[in-house]
C-alpha cells in the first residue's frame, strides 16, 4: 500500500477514535458534606447508534431513608425499598426502610435519549450523617431499546464503566462540583484547584463527553489525525511530482 494511502487511513482512524470518546453516567454536584440537604442531578447520556435509552436503574448506597425525585417529562419512576435491620429515628418518627433503587422507564413521547443526547434526573436527598470521608457509589444500569445494556457499576474510576459517585466531606463544608474523572472525585478530593464551574454547566460538559479525560483523549486524537493527514497530503503531492517527472 502506498505511503499516502496509509497516512490517510491513520488519520481517519485517529479522528474516528476522537468521535467515539464515551461520556459517563455522572452525578452533579459531586462533593457534598455529610448531613447536607441538596439536589443531585443524575446525568444520563445516550451512546448507542440507532437506539435510545429505555430504562435507567440506579442502586442507592445505604443511608438514604427518603429520596424525592423530579417529574421528568416522558419518564415514569418506581421506588424500591429495603428494610433496615434497626429502625432509625427521624423527626420523632421511627423509620424502618430506606431507598434501595430508583428505576426510570421511558414512556414517551418526550424525554427520549438518543445517541449523542443526554437527560438529567434531579433527586432531592439528605446525605447520611455517617458517610464523611468516603465516596458513595450509585451503581447504574442503562438499558437501550435494542436490548443492549451499559453497566456503570465498576468501583474503579479508571475503569471503562465506572459507577457514578459523590465524595462526602465533613459536616459544614461546601457543596462543590470537582472537575476530574467523569464518574466523580476520589475520596478526599476537593475543588481547591478547579475552576468554579456551576453544577449545571459541569453536568452538560460531562454528559456530552466533556470531562477532562475525554476532552484530553479527543484533543490528542484530533492532533494525531491532523498531523497524519498532513503527512498523507505531502506524500501524495510528492508522488504526483515524481510521476510528472518520469
Amino acid at each position: 500500500m502506498k505511503a499516502s494511502k496509509i497516512a490517510v487511513l491513520v488519520a481517519a482512524a485517529a479522528l474516528l477514535g476522537a468521535a467515539n470518546a464515551e461520556a459517563h453516567v455522572s452525578i452533579h454536584p459531586n462533593t457534598i458534606p455529610a448531613g447536607a440537604f441538596t439536589t443531585l442531578n443524575l446525568v444520563v447520556p445516550g451512546e448507542q447508534q440507532g437506539a435510545y435509552v429505555k430504562k435507567v436503574d440506579v442502586l442507592f448506597p445505604q443511608g438514604f431513608t427518603s429520596v424525592d425525585y423530579a417529574d421528568v417529562p416522558g419518564w415514569s419512576v418506581r421506588t424500591i425499598e429495603r428494610k433496615l435491620a434497626t429502625p432509625v429515628k427521624q423527626d420523632g418518627e421511627s423509620i424502618g426502610t430506606e431507598v434501595a433503587q430508583l428505576v426510570w422507564t421511558w414512556t414517551g413521547p418526550l424525554g427520549k435519549i438518543q445517541d449523542g443526547q443526554f437527560a438529567e434526573f434531579p433527586l432531592s436527598v439528605a446525605i447520611p450523617d455517617d458517610a464523611a470521608g468516603k465516596p458513595l457509589e450509585f451503581r447504574t444500569v442503562e438499558t437501550y431499546s435494542n436490548g443492549q445494556a451499559a453497566h456503570w457499576i465498576d468501583p474503579s474510576l479508571d475503569a471503562e464503566h465506572p459507577s457514578p459517585r459523590i465524595n462526602v466531606t465533613a459536616k459544614g463544608g461546601a457543596i462543590e462540583d470537582v472537575a476530574g474523572a467523569e464518574a466523580g472525585p476520589a475520596a478526599g478530593q476537593t475543588a481547591a484547584s478547579s475552576g468554579g464551574a456551576s453544577p449545571a454547566a459541569a453536568s452538560r460538559s460531562s454528559a456530552s463527553g466533556g470531562g477532562s479525560s475525554s476532552k484530553g483523549l479527543a484533543l490528542a486524537a484530533l492532533i494525531v489525525g491532523g498531523l497524519a493527514l498532513l503527512v498523507g497530503v505531502g506524500a501524495l503531492a510528492a508522488a504526483r511530482r515524481r510521476n510528472g517527472q518520469a
